[in-house]
């Protein structure tokens, strides 16, 4: 069904977008060894955008694997994010200098980036649909693809309108599996029954599969099998039409692991998969904020505030993880959540449609 995208190897790629940083930069030794390390097993797909990392993660690109790599070595994905662009003029020209910040001719896999409700018609108005279809047969672009974060009715509306996109990359993790905001299986299903293929963003939910509460951690003990994430990962890659599952490996460590898993790829068994629904309603019941530390919210914040970080240790609290006073010690340095001037400009960004701002409240009260 679809088409088979032949060149891509295997069913992990390496998403660019928690790259392991020295200071303000990207670790480059640490970085080129993962690389290294990721090619050798036989897996080759990258992922990156513009706005990841504030823009190092193009240029970590360039230095540590289009310089070191010859470019039938590795396909690469990149994306057309709303912010930058305007206008159908400023299309062409943000997507070149994409193309040099890489340091290639061409990209395997382009993306229309995070399209929803509110989004798409930007794009939609801007023409770019028909734009990315000229760079296409300019062979500037191989595959033209989206990434989504809304209903599946609305993923409907978008694919029946523009034909040309030949893969979904939607989040599917079996937290998510029937949540009714994410709406993972149903969002899979359209994209089937349109024709397309799926690849898999956050399969780890941003890192929560991999540091389960300790029910839910006892649940895949008692299996005896691997890692936390291996279950997440292999969930996510067990449906049919799926052909990469993305991970945004930031260390050596996360890497092994997901080449361990990946290498020789196993779907979940029935008892595997019931362990996951299992799991599922362990964290469900310990309600969680359901922030995957994307940092969207991050540069429109007039306050600065780091809203992933204080989401994080604030979830430590609820799952039972940490006491109250070290949550309150494990809060990032900065301006306090209590500083929120409730502008709503974070909400407006949050692919997980987020009530940033209710919670925030909420953790100044709790850790106070």
């Amino acid at each position: 069904m679809g088409t088979r995208f032949n060149e891509v190897k295997k069913k992990l790629g390496f998403g660019c977008m928690r790259l392991l940083m020295n200071g303000d930069e990207v670790d480059y030794a640490e970085f080129n060894r993962m690389i290294d390390a990721f090619i050798g097993a036989g897996f080759n797909y990258f992922d990156t955008a513009h706005g990841y990392i504030g823009g190092k993660s193009e240029t970590a690109i360039r230095d540590c694997l289009a310089k070191r790599y010859k470019r039938d070595e590795f396909i690469l994905a990149n994306k057309l994010s709303d912010p930058y662009f305007e206008k159908e003029e400023d299309i062409v020209p943000f997507f070149e200098s994409q193309l040099k910040l890489c340091g290639v001719e061409y990209f395997d896999f382009y993306l229309f980036h995070a399209l929803s409700r509110q989004i798409y018609p930007k794009y939609r108005d801007c023409n770019a649909f028909a734009v990315v279809e000229q760079l296409k047969k300019q062979g500037k672009i191989r595959h033209i693809a989206m990434s989504f974060h809304d209903t599946a009715d609305v993923l409907d509306m978008i694919l029946t309108e523009n034909p040309c996109i030949e893969a979904v990359q939607l989040m599917i993790n079996y937290l998510d599996y029937d949540d009714p905001e994410v709406q993972s299986r149903a969002c899979y299903d359209v994209a089937v029954k349109h024709g397309k293929k799926v690849i898999v963003m956050e399969p780890v939910r941003g890192g929560v599969l991999a540091d389960l509460p300790e029910k839910g951690a006892r649940v895949f003990n008692d299996l005896g099998g691997g890692s936390y994430a291996s279950y997440a990962l292999r969930y996510a890659a067990s449906y049919p039409e799926v052909f990469m599952v993305l991970s945004g490996m930031g260390n050596m460590d996360m890497m092994k692991d997901n080449i361990k898993t990946m290498s020789n790829f196993v779907p979940l068994n029935d008892e595997e998969q019931a362990a996951a629904d299992k799991v599922r309603g362990i964290i469900r019941r310990v309600k969680q904020i359901k922030c995957t530390a994307c940092e969207y919210c991050k540069e429109p914040c007039p306050k600065h505030i780091k809203i992933p970080q204080i989401f994080s240790a604030y979830n430590e609290f609820l799952a039972a993880k940490v006491t109250r006073a070290e949550a309150k010690r494990n809060l990032p340095e900065g301006t306090p959540p209590s500083e929120c001037i409730k502008c709503g400009a974070c909400e407006r960004i949050c692919p997980q449609h987020i009530e940033i701002r209710k919670n925030l409240e909420q953790i100044a009260h709790e850790l106070r």
